[in-house]
């Protein structure tokens, strides 16, 4: 049986990774032309402990990505255990179901995933109430996830869909809306995909000009995802591997 890894020796290897993802990021704005700050960096930690979140703080990492409500909303207490002078951000990056939006509210920093009226409406109104009662000091931030090959069972809004769900989530008083979130679709053709993405994006932004944000790009495709605009790459296999959290 092998030996548990110790802490540091974990603390070691989650260096090393983030290292070397800082450094793709590097080389791909460089490539692209783009300046370093254009991109940032979501640590997207789902399955993994909390232990291995507040590791990451303390590298420097500050912006991290979630995708099961009631998981994330127990690692976020965790880490605040781990780290009270911290002050993570955190990304619902998944599918978020309406009945599980309340769950999200009380941490999260951004919502990712909105691809429906109707969960647009459920989160205006659990944050407009937030607001109200003065748990949050403002709207919720939130991306539109964009359906690249119209494949809606995966998750996000078509193309004829997308500039009618903008203009409600820009019209609700409890969102913010900021951008555009989507995954290349596996096996599609990469600089297809997130050409796609980009002309997406171009689109919301002509109409909604706050809508900056083009969160897209992986571990395995953060490099095309740059050389075509996306301001956000969310990276977890390259950064904390193929980890699962066995006991809480």
């Amino acid at each position: 049986m092998d030996e548990p890894e110790g802490p540091d020796r974990r603390r070691d290897e989650l260096a090393r990774n983030l290292a070397a993802v800082r450094e793709r990021i590097d080389a791909a704005c460089a490539a692209a032309g783009r300046e370093r700050d254009s991109v940032s960096l979501v640590a997207v930690t789902k399955t993994v402990p909390a232990s291995d979140v507040a590791t990451l703080l303390d590298l420097g990492v500050t912006d991290l990505g979630e995708n099961r409500a009631q998981e994330a909303g127990t690692k976020a207490g965790e880490v605040a255990g781990l780290r009270p002078d911290a002050s993570p951000r955190w990304y619902f990056v998944g599918g978020l179901q309406r009945n599980k939006v309340r769950l999200v509210l009380p941490w999260v920093t951004r919502v990712e995933s909105v691809d429906s009226p109707r969960l647009a409406r459920a989160l205006d109104r659990a944050a407009s109430a937030a607001v109200e009662d003065g748990s949050r000091d403002g709207p919720l931030p939130v991306l539109l996830q964009y359906s690249v090959d119209g494949d809606l069972e995966r998750g996000g809004v078509s193309d004829e869909g997308l500039a009618e769900l903008a203009d409600l989530v820009a019209g609700l008083p409890g969102l913010r809306l900021d951008g555009l979130m989507a995954v290349a679709p596996l096996g599609s053709e990469s600089d297809r995909a997130f050409a796609a993405i980009a002309g997406a994006a171009g689109r919301l932004r002509a109409a909604h000009p706050g809508a900056t944000e083009v969160s897209a790009g992986m571990s395995g495709d953060l490099e095309t995802a740059v050389g075509h605009g996306s301001t956000v790459v969310r990276v977890g296999t390259a950064l904390v591997g193929d980890r699962r959290i066995t006991s809480r």
